[in-house]
């Protein structure tokens, strides 16, 4: 059986799958990130190893890298990565040499979006916006069954929109970005400059805010901790903020939100439903579409370059294979004109 893997390569973790035909995970391999400021080669290292240990010394047929980062339109090169140390690295050809194998790479959003299409929340919409919440934000825009691109490859790089001018210092090194009100990062610093409200993230963290992490605050939040909670209705809220721009802009059939963040499920989207229709502009005079949480989880942006290593290899190009006729119809409904025989 041949052997595809997907490697997503995000601030803080490096996650290798191998992946099947349907989607499904089937062995997985993490490593973490070596960091921001180091050299390239050693996150190059972190993917071999993660990649070695999902193969056991199979061979493997193609591996698809979801890089947080911007990918350049040909899928060579990282151009630029916030959380990562890529600037302008052709990524592709030295890890082809390497592993001696077809490589493809793509921006890990657009990955996510490949597989939430195919297998998951937005199978069969036609089109969708992809917004994916860890260390920053990602984002991904599907157009009639196509994650579109763009000129340079770096379309949908939602998070760094600027929502507050001279707002918040950004790693990009602009101001007011989206991801500094609504991400994991974000998500931890609202908890830690709070921390003396809560007893128990104190306790989880024991006492170091430096030592908080999102993941602490999502916990206390499952468990009813007023300032967790707190910090989900911040994030949540400039969450849908920013979705209503997007939605405003591409009117799309849905909107999946993907990352690690989102593991909270509805702790996290329904302050964003909320701030979503109280933002977008007509509101009560469209159909707002659902925000969904997406169904592969966190593993959708490995799941997604997995599938897109299987159909370049198969010469079937980059589209993505399952988006369907579910929002034409829907609009169709909406605008309540007759399809063409």
């Amino acid at each position: 059986m041949p052997l595809f893997i997907g490697v997503d390569v995000g601030g803080t973790k490096v996650l290798a799958a191998a992946v099947s035909t349907s989607g499904r995970l089937v062995r997985t391999a993490r490593r973490s990130t070596p960091g921001r400021t180091v050299d390239a080669a050693l996150v190059e290292d972190a993917l071999t190893e993660a990649v070695r240990d999902v193969a056991r010394g199979r061979r493997v047929d193609g591996v698809g890298i979801a890089a947080a980062g911007f990918v350049d339109a040909a899928g060579e090169r990282v151009m630029f990565a916030p959380h990562l140390p890529f600037r302008g690295e052709e990524l592709r050809a030295r890890l082809m040499e390497r592993w001696a194998t077809t490589v493809v790479l793509d921006n890990d959003a657009n990955c996510t979006a490949r597989a939430e299409c195919a297998y998951g929340a937005a199978r069969g919409a036609s089109d969708s916006i992809v917004v994916t919440l860890g260390t920053g934000i990602g984002g991904a825009v599907v157009i009639d069954g196509r994650v579109h691109r763009g000129t340079n490859g770096m379309a949908g790089e939602f998070g760094h929109m600027q929502v507050v001018p001279d707002g918040l210092p950004c790693e990009c090194g602009g101001r007011g970005c989206w991801e500094q009100y609504s991400s994991g990062n974000a998500l931890a610093r609202y908890a830690r400059a709070r921390l003396d409200a809560s007893a128990m993230l104190r306790e989880l963290c024991q006492g170091d805010p430096d030592q908080l992490t999102g993941p602490m605050v999502t916990a206390a939040a499952e468990a009813g901790d007023a300032l967790a909670l707190e910090a989900f209705g911040s994030v949540g809220d400039w969450l849908g903020v920013g979705v209503a721009n997007l939605v405003a802009a591409f009117d799309p059939d849905v909107v999946v939100v993907g990352g690690g963040v989102s593991a909270a499920g509805d702790l996290l989207l329904d302050p964003a439903r909320t701030a979503l229709g109280r933002s977008l502009v007509g509101a009560e005079h469209r159909v707002i579409p659902p925000v969904l949480r997406a169904t592969l989880g966190p593993e959708a942006g490995a799941v997604g370059a997995a599938d897109l290593a299987r159909t370049v290899v198969r010469g079937e190009g980059r589209r993505v294979r399952s988006a369907g006729s579910r929002g034409r119809a829907r609009r169709r409904a909406v605008r309540g004109t007759v399809p063409r025989r």
